[in-house]
């Protein structure tokens, strides 16, 4: 075992990454049941804008594009999740479980021939005096765009939903929907567009795996990080910021275990492996208890004729 061989800014810097994709589906999710939807299609949506946008880069050449794509297509498999649940008034628990098959199935076709393909790197930003200052500059000042534009996301969401009418109106519908309606609210107009939101920023959490994570394809290279977003969104009590600091906390324990199966920590690799999970099934067991903080309509079929 060589511990030395841990490079602690190396870790900060891959743990930021790391973190990333688990944020933006976090994010997304959290505005979807603000607005008093449970959505648990976010693995699907992700595994979508994964191979959505790693096909779109190789073929253009462009990640920018790739990531355009990639939320589009996150936000494309949501409207499945929309007709079952806003059109037809089907479970939203079975919904979501259906859209995350069928996303893994459907990824899985369309990604054959992505296999062992190497997407174009995006450059990342480098800022004049403040990328060369030791230690911190690689830690917090040479990043790629999408991991400063998921904590500006945060940062918009949180404000949103706090100082905002639009975001009042959001949730008041994901605290009582048919108080909403008698005051003239189009709750299912609200609940559509959010959910559309929750799939775009799956689908940009998905490309950010395949193109900068681990830029390759990989059929399920999700791995159930669209399960753990699920769950830091509880963790983080609906609170956006929290939601960050869960993202790190999660991305941490990720890298963490990889640097320490490097180091050759004498622990079975397979337990370092499912460290991450269980610490998200801990989390999800110790907050089960207090559901106060959630959203009262989460979850629940809304009917204008009621």
């Amino acid at each position: 075992m060589d511990l030395s061989a841990i490079n602690p800014v190396l870790l900060i810097a891959s743990l930021m990454v790391a973190a990333t994709p688990i944020l933006l589906a976090a994010i997304g999710e959290l505005v979807v049941e603000k607005a008093g939807v449970l959505n648990l299609g976010v693995e699907g949506m992700m595994i979508i804008g994964a191979i959505a946008g790693f096909a779109t880069a190789v073929e253009s050449g462009s990640p920018t594009l790739g990531f355009v794509v990639a939320a589009a297509a996150g936000a494309a498999l949501s409207l499945l999740f929309v007709f079952l649940t806003q059109v037809v008034l089907a479970n939203q628990v079975a919904s979501g479980l259906a859209l995350t098959l069928f996303g893994l199935g459907l990824s899985a076709l369309l990604g054959q021939s992505y296999v062992g393909v190497r997407p174009p790197e995006m450059a990342q930003i480098q800022l004049p005096v403040l990328s060369d200052l030791p230690f911190v500059g690689p830690i917090l000042f040479s990043h790629d765009p999408v991991l400063y534009f998921g904590i500006a996301l945060t940062a918009a969401v949180g404000a949103m939903l706090k100082f905002t009418r639009g975001g009042l109106i959001l949730r008041a519908v994901g605290e009582n929907h048919d108080a909403a309606h008698a005051l003239g609210y189009k709750v299912v107009r609200i609940r559509i567009l959010a959910i559309l939101f929750g799939g775009a920023c799956a689908g940009l959490g998905g490309a950010y795996i395949s193109l900068i994570r681990v830029p390759q394809w990989t059929e399920g290279m999700t791995a159930g990080i669209g399960w753990i977003a699920l769950a830091l969104v509880v963790f983080a009590s609906w609170k956006p910021w929290r939601a960050l600091l869960g993202a790190y906390l999660f991305g941490g324990v990720t890298v963490m275990q990889l640097n320490l199966q490097a180091a050759g920590v004498a622990i079975p690799v397979e337990y370092l492996a499912m460290s991450p999970y269980l610490i998200t099934i801990l989390v999800l067991v110790i907050l089960s208890a207090d559901k106060s903080r959630a959203p009262a309509a989460l979850g629940r079929i809304f009917h204008a004729s009621r």
